[in-house]
């Protein structure tokens, strides 16, 4: 087969695609983060209106996404919808900042906190924390080797399989908990509680990864109509649980014990409801939750690189834009996002660096956001329309606002450093752009 003739592969259906959305969006965030969203509001209703609130946030971005995604369903993504409503350069950088940071610190992080959960699991020496988290990364990265059909049948067999703990936790707690849970609060925090902005700004990072799919456009069957789909529908899907989970643990067990018990409430509850066995399958349900999620991230952000290096934006194009002509996947592309990421475990703090760029990506969020008005303007054939439209997207745009704002007043070095990645794309970029085809 003639390399310039490869194409990736559009095989992916409506079940794969649902699945990379669910899948990348649990990660461990729903495990850890009750205790949290709970001592930010100080009582388990407001706890429980910060996750609805987080979803509702969310499901308004996934909407206008779905409907923008409709109109351009290429392979990625936000980096397709900034470059073809802005112009290459809103493209590229927006692209650059993933790729070069964003993308591998999510992975490099994931693959860290997945080293430390397996040496607890198997009682390991703590030394062989940062070799798992490499290998686990060069593992996954080979896996998406082959056909995109193998990535995605293990999208969808690890969703499956972080959903039964996370059933055998919402069914415990619904019909066994004992906790009188809409009224409980946590009289110990009370008084410095009540900041439901930020708790809501913690579970909107629980819900964050939805729009990878957008990536894989150039691989969906009928994108204009599965990729909104499977945006809107996982998004549904992951707020339900994330709202049933809570509840369930907040009625089982006690607003005061999810406070002192901090990151370890779900696993007291997983002990208490069956057991040392239970425990053990909780915790073998949070390590396949993140493979899964860390698989869906680098099956997502090598697209985006391939992608710009289709469009000879990137330094090693034509090694970047590389198809294996047998399982045309971008190899090259899978192979340098995933050498980033262990350069930054084995050297940097990755889940600081994945923090740095929050709040470049909520900014090219809201430029999307505003894009899909510019795309109605335009009359541009919809094959799906969001709901509601005005209030939709300017949900959207507020609820992103919002974080930018939270980022500005929480974390103003990271966010100088963030604009400072963005930058660094510049020269790049004209370089790139100078040179002769």
């Amino acid at each position: 087969m003639d390399e310039q003739k490869v194409t990736l592969n559009r095989s992916l259906g409506l079940w794969s695609a649902l699945s990379l959305v669910i899948g990348t969006i649990i990660g461990s965030g729903v495990f850890v983060q009750q205790a949290a969203v709970l001592d930010k509001t100080g009582s388990v209703s407001g706890a429980l209106w910060a996750w609805l609130a987080g979803g509702v946030m969310t499901l308004t971005a996934g909407l206008t996404i779905a409907e923008i995604a409709s109109q351009m369903p290429k392979t990625g993504g936000l980096y397709y919808y900034m470059d073809k409503m802005y112009g290459r350069i809103w493209g590229f950088l927006s692209g650059w900042m993933q790729i070069i940071v964003y993308g591998p610190a999510m992975i490099a992080a994931l693959s860290a906190y997945l080293g430390i959960l397996l040496v607890d699991f198997f009682g390991m020496d703590p030394v062989m924390k940062i070799p798992i988290a490499v290998g686990t990364v060069v593992l996954v990265a080979m896996l998406n080797f082959f056909s995109n059909r193998i990535g995605a049948s293990f999208a969808i067999i690890t969703t499956l399989c972080k959903l039964v703990p996370i059933a055998g936790i919402i069914i415990f707690g619904l019909f066994f908990g004992r906790q009188d849970a809409l009224t409980a609060s946590v009289s110990t925090i009370h008084a410095s509680a009540g900041n439901f902005g930020v708790a809501i700004l913690g579970t909107l990072f629980a819900y964050d990864g939805w729009i990878l799919v957008a990536n894989l456009g150039g691989e969906i069957k009928n994108p204009e109509k599965r990729l909104p789909q499977a945006i809107v529908f996982g998004i549904l899907s992951v707020s339900i649980i994330y709202l049933l989970v809570s509840f369930a643990v907040f009625k089982s067990v006690s607003a005061e014990q999810v406070h002192r018990l901090g990151i370890g409430a779900i696993p007291y509850l997983a002990n208490k409801s069956f057991g040392l066995i239970g425990g053990r399958i909780l915790s073998i349900g949070i390590i396949i939750s993140i493979v899964g999620c860390m698989n869906g991230k680098v099956m997502t952000f090598p697209r985006i690189m391939y992608a710009m290096a289709r469009n000879k934006e990137l330094p090693f194009s034509k090694q970047l834009g590389y198809l294996n002509q047998k399982t045309r996947t971008p190899v090259i592309s899978i192979i340098v996002v995933v050498a980033i990421a262990i350069i930054m475990i084995l050297f940097f703090n990755a889940d600081r660096l994945s923090e740095l760029c929050i709040f470049t990506v909520y900014c090219f969020y809201v430029m999307a956001f505003v894009g899909s008005f510019k795309l109605r303007r335009n009359g541009q054939k919809r094959p799906f329309s969001a709901p509601l439209f005005p209030l939709t997207p300017l949900i959207a745009i507020g609820s992103s606002l919002f974080v930018l704002g939270s980022e500005v007043m929480n974390d103003t070095e990271g966010v100088v450093v963030s604009l400072l990645i963005v930058a660094c794309g510049v020269p790049v970029y004209m370089y790139q752009k100078r040179k002769p085809d």
